[in-house]
């Protein structure tokens, strides 16, 4: 039987040995010419067309120059093209957004398309793992498209056949160094594709200052802080429950009061009650006038009032059966929203130990069953580990600011979180830099995104706290007397 010896050795192996096989070199077939030609013509009429389709704002204002040249001359051409860039300087200086987004963004997308993105898409891609070099061929993910934000780049990615969003989220710090980008965040934009997120700037990076209070009231979703697309950041806490967790000075108190600034016309105006656990005693006893008797502070007080909120819940509950499913909130039933601050207090570290079965079986009754009769929890924590709080799955809508382990992540986001690029173990611990910086994970989309808290200090919550109560004002201690 014959055999094919692998490798260029097989032509210099010559042998008069009977028992030895014929070993045969491969045909070399000459391709005509005209094909070659044919071949290379299409790929460069088709790459032209795709570049016309992609860039086709680009492609014009290059070509007009040299079509006018060829036609009239250069003097002529240059006293044609003289007012546009004229134009479009006066346009950029007098209206720069809409310079930016018409203009500006599509031709650095085109830029960095062509000197990042394509300049070492292979490099990247083989090294990274994500290509794969066989037999002498190079199998790359293709690279789609490319859009600018103000912000970061967008990057649509054609991955491989047999390829999982698994490998790219793995390999999130490949991309962004050889990008030369700070991170990376992978999403699926549809089957096969992916959604690659390499930002350029942190539009985060400077504290947001406290927001107004809303002149009408709302139940939510509540203005609290801005998206890193630079939209403005809207909780939701009517509808579902809200678990904010975070290490000493991440800013968990920021997220609470911009909460309840948001909400406050809507406690004026009797549909929205706040009830308050403190067990710190420092955080929320900044606005106990706000709360009036719906405040507690010891351990048993507490208790007592999850279980009166327990009681409001199953009593709604027995009316509305049979006649409605969702909670609409009024003056005679108004949405209760149960502030929980450092959750774990009560639930892990408190030494009574029926005390705390009690308080995490009223927890976990209240964000079970609550929500559809409108009675919400926001909880905020330190410590995310289950044997510390039990019930966090509970909480449909989960908010991770600066955390200090990267598998706590998971723990508060779910599984895969910080595959998808929340990085809340990274946040910086300076207060200026990174406090109330976090990732949110909506019960609507596995997608965490990056926001930030406005900042509401004491000064702002004394004057709230006056504003709300102007003749039975709380007596406030220094400034220092309260925790973020």
């Amino acid at each position: 039987m014959f055999k094919r010896l692998p490798g260029d050795e097989a032509r210099n192996l010559v042998t008069t040995t009977p028992d030895t096989a014929v070993v045969f070199r491969p045909a070399v077939v000459t391709t005509p010419a005209i094909i070659t030609i044919v071949i290379l013509a299409w790929r460069l009429l088709a790459g032209l067309a795709r570049t016309i389709w992609r860039h086709p704002i680009a492609i014009t204002i290059a070509s007009i120059p040299a079509v006018l040249t060829v036609m009239y001359g250069w003097r002529t051409a240059l006293l044609l093209v003289t007012p546009a860039p004229v134009g479009l300087v006066a346009w950029a200086l007098s209206d720069r957004s809409s310079f930016a987004r018409w203009i500006g963004y599509r031709l650095l997308a085109w830029w960095r398309l062509i000197w990042v993105y394509r300049r070492h898409w292979q490099s990247v891609m083989v090294i990274s793992g994500l290509g794969r070099h066989l037999r002498g061929r190079d199998y790359l993910p293709r690279l789609d498209k490319i859009t600018c934000t103000s912000w970061a780049d967008t990057v649509t990615v054609r991955m491989l056949d047999g390829q999982a969003v698994k490998d790219w989220t793995d390999r999130t710090d490949h991309l962004a160094h050889g990008f030369g980008s700070p991170s990376c965040r992978v999403t699926i934009a549809k089957a096969g594709r992916l959604t690659l997120a390499f930002p350029r700037r942190d539009p985060l990076a400077t504290p947001i200052p406290v927001l107004p209070i809303p002149q009408q009231p709302t139940v939510g979703p509540v203005e609290i802080g801005k998206q890193e697309d630079g939209r403005p950041w809207r909780l939701k806490v009517h509808g579902t429950h809200v678990l904010v967790a975070g290490a000493t000075g991440a800013g968990k108190g920021s997220i609470i009061w911009s909460t309840i600034r948001g909400l406050l016309p809507a406690v004026r105006a009797g549909l929205v009650e706040i009830w308050a656990l403190d067990p710190k005693l420092m955080e929320l006893s900044y606005g106990r006038a706000l709360f009036g008797d719906r405040y507690a502070a010891a351990p048993e007080e507490c208790a007592d009032l999850l279980d009166q909120a327990v009681t409001v819940m199953q009593e709604r509950a027995a009316r509305f059966a049979g006649l409605q499913r969702s909670h609409t909130p009024t003056v005679e039933d108004p949405f209760v929203l149960v502030v929980v601050d450092e959750v774990a207090f009560l639930t892990a570290y408190q030494a009574d130990r029926q005390l705390k079965q009690r308080i995490s079986a009223a927890l976990a009754t209240l964000t079970t069953q609550g929500r559809a009769v409108g009675i919400g929890v926001m909880a905020a924590l330190q410590d995310p580990r289950k044997e510390v709080m039990n019930i966090r799955n509970l909480f449909p809508d989960k908010i991770a600011l600066r955390l200090d382990e990267s598998e706590q992540v998971d723990m508060v986001l779910g599984d895969g979180a910080r595959d998808r690029g929340a990085l809340a173990d990274h946040i910086s611990p300076v207060p200026e830099r990174g406090a109330g910086i976090g990732y949110v994970r909506l019960e609507t989309s596995p997608d965490p995104v990056r926001v930030r808290a406005a900042y509401v200090s004491d000064t702002d919550i004394r004057a709230m706290v006056n504003q709300h109560e102007p003749d039975h004002p709380y007596p406030m201690t220094a400034d220092d007397g309260r925790a973020a």
